[in-house]
C-alpha cells in the first residue's frame, strides 16, 4: 500500500526542486494579494510569469543533465 501512494505522490511531485519554486512562487503571488489588493493584477503577473520562470529553469536544468 505505500508503494502505491509513494507512486502516486511522484506523478505530482517528480521534481522537488520545481514543487518548491511553485509553491514560493504562490506563496508570493498570494502575499502581493493580500497587500496589494486593489492591483489584483499585479498577484496574477506574479504568478503566471514566476510559474512560468520555474517552469523554465527546471527545463533548462533537466536539460543539462
Amino acid at each position: 500500500m505505500m508503494i502505491l501512494l509513494r507512486e502516486l505522490a511522484g506523478l505530482f511531485v517528480d521534481d522537488g526542486a520545481l514543487a518548491l519554486a511553485i509553491l514560493a512562487v504562490v506563496g508570493l503571488s498570494g502575499t502581493a494579494a493580500m497587500l496589494m489588493p486593489e492591483v489584483s493584477l499585479a498577484a496574477g503577473a506574479i504568478l503566471l510569469f514566476g510559474c512560468l520562470a520555474a517552469l523554465f529553469s527546471s527545463v533548462a536544468c533537466t536539460g543539462r543533465r
